[in-house]
């Protein structure tokens, strides 16, 4: 009986499971086993990989703390993932357990859904795709829940979600919209309520409405119960007020996200230390507390994984104080951290060069540029400005060598003879100092070696270890003593030097000549050869042994055979020096050449009046060429209005009185308004030169050009000027002519547009020109040239034009053209186009020469179209009609 009593039970019990597992019925035991199932199972497991995905996407993503950070912390987007990135694969395994729940469990019966749990698996669907950037899906699916589950209890979060999938697809107005009407039915201030308002500040922020997102934000900060949301929140509500200028509020900000301490994340309570340093005032503020801070900040061991952001921080303290070598010190301490924000490493390179860009290191500092611009974003502004100082700093560099070199030379060569001896034995006096101390560096260091190599071979017995110390010594000197004697054979000169020697002590001749020295003073003169230690040998430490006259004898000759580096006597230096008066010239005018142009770079392109100043003053103190005492009064005039107004005044006076008829003069004594007047200004001069280039005038041209020149010498308007007048050259003088004139443009105003256009000239059009030649291509079409003066006023120029002018207008059907063409300076053509062949040019030409109607006695010239080109670009008719002379 109880066997047949169990048997039913278990088949009851078979067919209630089997009816529970339907979701067509809507039983309680239906209900709350699909309920059961989805919650402690699928959505369980789709709820840790969902976690999972945010934890590790948290962990990747760096917050970029030099912009305005984003209220929630995503991903990279797809347009900016590396190929070969991977997405998340915790979302799509979270996707596939809410598929997996709605496939299985929803129970729809009768228009409605009987599964509870199926709105939180809707909620799972569109977080796994939002969070995969799939947004129209995600939308879809937390749309589902507003439209089936509108008594859900996960209603509220639904409606965020959706906003925040709004503002992701860039409809901000809406979401703006719906989560207005949100905070309204939401009755209690909980999570829910901070994450509404949170998101609602995001969408205000990408309306660009700051005010409306700071209002929102302190609610969120206020009524979040996550303590890295607060840190977060009150982070961003620190850099509002920064774009705001409210510097106080900004600062209460950030102690706020610092007094939270080991709540809040640490990277926030750094940047907040950081923003704060900002508002530092250097003048009111407690320096001493505020490097006590600091510190404290670099010596907690927490703060290890920041230490690029603490002594960047510090490094900005001493910058601001002119403490640049402390300044430095710090600056290379935060380079030497371990960094991931690209634009604070290029911060550190960009002050270090400014740094010693002041200092007037400018190779140095060109290559700290360099390192910056390659952590800068290329299309930052700040690329573009530090691209266009690190490219005129190649002339600083360049000039600045130049007048540092010559100015060295040309002091030394003005010393009395007695002047100059001492100078350089000052110079060798500093130099014996150097090498002695790199070759006691290299000696200390060659013995510590042998020293550790002696004690890790004998470390298990002491009394041997010192021997084998005491035997690596002696060989070390022995060795020594016999490379120094090899060494003295070779003839020793500059090369020698121990900057450019190997550190390793038998390469380095310095060295060598240290260890002998060192050598002798204890051991004095010894024989290569066994036994050299005994005690008979040791003639010069206090034995009382005299030497022997083989010993005597062997010094002298060794004394003999040594060598002097020649780097240690006067004489090699004052060969060096230059005597020829013309050579001791050329170096003074390249020296002030050098510095009227660091004077304009100063002045014009890097805005640093100081330095520019100093280098004018320099140059006019030097008796500089006539051509450059002007331009460098003007210079300086226009900087002391700047720096020093009555200097100004004065250099102002001297302008006027030592040159009254210049027009340096002229624009000093004429007011603003008068210069307007007389529309004499450079810009409205070139303007005017090039509608004479346009108008092909280019005789007028070369010439205006050249007096423009010396007119605006010094003004930004000279290069523009300087590649007309190559062109006009080009057109006057021929290619080589051109070539050269193009060559001083690119060479002279290297860092301009046109002296990069000269370049780009130089570098294509020159060679395709320079490979053009007479007949190389099949003549086209043909040409008359009848040769004139470069006056087209000229009588007889004008009657042959006339003749011409018939002559064309009468031959409408060929339809000819008459041009005047320029070829020199002195000679131009008058020309007659689109000839279709060889013979009807001579019929032309006979008609011209014999018809009643014209009796043109002028000789004509019969071209090519294409070797007229030629002609035209080297300016060799004569070896063209040569060639063609039967």
């Amino acid at each position: 009986m109880k066997t047949n009593t169990l048997k039913y039970a278990l088949l009851l019990g078979f067919f209630a499971i089997l009816a529970a597992c339907s979701t067509k019925k809507n039983s309680y035991i239906s209900r709350n086993m699909h309920a059961l199932s989805t919650e402690y199972n699928i959505l369980y497991n789709g709820e840790i990989a969902l976690q999972s995905g945010i934890t590790e996407l948290k962990t990747q993503y760096k917050d970029n703390f030099w912009e305005l950070l984003p209220v929630e912390r995503m991903q990279e987007t797809p347009e900016n993932m590396v190929p070969g990135d991977k997405k998340n694969p915790n979302f799509e395994r979270a996707e596939t357990k809410a598929n997996k729940a709605i496939q299985k469990h929803s129970m729809y019966i009768e228009g409605s859904e009987k599964n509870p749990q199926m709105d939180e698996a809707h909620l799972l669907l569109g977080k796994s795709r939002y969070y995969d950037q799939r947004f129209v899906p995600a939308l879809e699916a937390f749309n589902y829940i507003l439209y089936k589950y509108p008594k859900s209890d996960k209603i509220y979060e639904a409606k965020i979600w959706r906003e925040k999938t709004n503002m992701r697809m860039e409809n901000d107005a809406v979401a703006v919209k719906n989560l207005r009407n949100l905070l309204k039915e939401i009755k209690f201030k909980d999570q829910v309520f901070a994450d509404a308002n949170a998101t609602l500040a995001q969408a205000f922020l990408n309306l660009e409405e700051k005010d409306s997102a700071v209002s929102k934000l302190k609610l969120a900060a206020e009524f979040t119960k996550q303590d890295e949301e607060k840190a977060r929140y009150h982070f961003i509500l620190g850099q509002l007020y920064e774009t705001q200028n409210k510097k106080d509020s900004a600062i209460a900000e950030f102690q706020n996200v610092i007094d939270m301490k080991r709540r809040s994340p640490r990277r926030y309570v750094i940047q907040s230390h950081a923003k704060q340093a900002q508002y530092f005032d250097l003048k009111s503020g407690d320096t001493l507390a505020f490097m006590e801070k600091y510190n404290d900040l670099l010596e907690d061991r927490e703060n290890r994984p920041f230490l690029d952001v603490i002594n960047h921080q510090v490094a900005l303290f001493y910058d601001k104080q002119n403490n640049y070598d402390v300044a430095k010190k710090y600056y290379n301490r935060s380079l030497k951290s371990v960094s991931q924000d690209n634009y604070l490493v290029a911060s550190n390179y960009r002050n270090l060069a400014e740094i010693n860009f002041k200092n007037a290191k400018y190779s140095t500092a060109g290559q700290y540029y360099d390192s910056t611009l390659v952590r800068l974003d290329v299309r930052t502004r700040e690329h573009k400005a530090i691209k266009k100082k690190r490219e005129n700093l190649v002339d600083v560099i360049k000039y600045e060598a130049i007048a540092q070199n010559n100015d060295s030379i040309l002091h030394i060569v003005a010393l009395s003879e007695p002047g100059k001896n001492k100078f350089f034995e000052d110079v060798i006096a500093r130099l014996k100092k150097e090498d002695e101390a790199n070759a006691k560096k290299a000696l200390e260091a060659s013995l510590a070696t042998a020293n550790n190599a002696s004690s890790m071979n004998a470390a298990s017995d002491a009394a041997a270890a010192e021997n084998a110390k005491s035997q690596s010594k002696s060989a070390l000197l022995a060795a020594t003593k016999e490379s120094s004697e090899s060494q003295s054979m070779m003839p020793p000169g500059p090369s020698s030097s121990p900057s450019s020697a190997s550190n390793f002590y038998f390469y380095n001749q310095a060295t060598l000549s240290f260890g002998k020295n060192e050598f002798r003073k204890r051991w004095g003169n010894r024989a290569l050869k066994g036994n050299w230690r005994l005690s008979e040998g040791k003639s010069k430490i206090g034995f009382g042994n005299e030497e022997s006259e083989e010993d005597v004898a062997s010094t002298e000759e060794e004394v003999v055979e040594e060598k002097i580096d020649p780097r240690y006597t006067v004489d090699y230096y004052l060969k060096q020096l230059p005597t020829d008066q013309k050579v001791i010239d050329s170096l003074g005018k390249e020296r002030n050449f050098a510095y009227y142009q660091l004077g304009l770079i100063y002045k014009d392109k890097f805005k640093e009046y100081k330095l520019a100043e100093g280098r004018l003053e320099k140059l006019l103190e030097n008796n500089p060429e006539e051509r450059l005492v002007l331009p460098a009064m003007y210079n300086l005039y226009k900087i002391y209005e700047i720096t020093n107004k009555d200097k100004a005044v004065v250099m102002k006076n001297k302008i006027i009185t030592q040159y009254p008829d210049s027009r340096y003069a002229t624009i000093l004594k004429s007011s603003a308004s008068d210069l307007a007047k007389a529309n004499d200004t450079p810009d409205a001069a070139y303007n005017k030169l090039f509608k004479m280039y346009e108008a092909g005038q280019y005789q007028a041209v070369l010439t205006e050009s050249e007096i423009l020149i010396d007119i605006y010498a010094g003004e930004d308007i000279i290069p523009k000027i300087e590649l007309l007048k190559a062109n006009t050259v080009g057109k006057l003088k021929g290619l080589d002519e051109y070539k050269g004139a193009l060559n001083y443009v690119a060479l002279n105003y290297p860092n301009s547009k046109e002296g990069k256009e000269a370049e780009a000239l130089l570098t294509t059009n020159i060679p395709q020109l320079e490979a053009i030649a007479f007949d190389k291509e099949v003549p086209m079409s043909w040409k008359i040239l009848y040769k004139v003066s470069s006056n087209p006023e000229d009588k007889n120029t004008k009657a042959l034009q006339d003749k011409l002018k018939k002559f064309v207008a009468e031959r409408t059907s060929d339809k000819l053209t008459l041009s005047f063409d320029a070829y020199t300076m002195t000679e131009n053509f008058v020309v007659i186009h689109n000839i279709g062949s060889e013979d009807k040019a001579k019929d032309i030409a006979t008609i011209l020469r014999d018809y009643k109607d014209y009796k043109i006695a002028d000789s004509s010239i019969l071209i090519s179209n294409e070797n007229y080109k030629v002609v035209q670009i080297r300016k060799n008719l004569a070896d063209y009609l040569a060639a063609k002379k039967p």
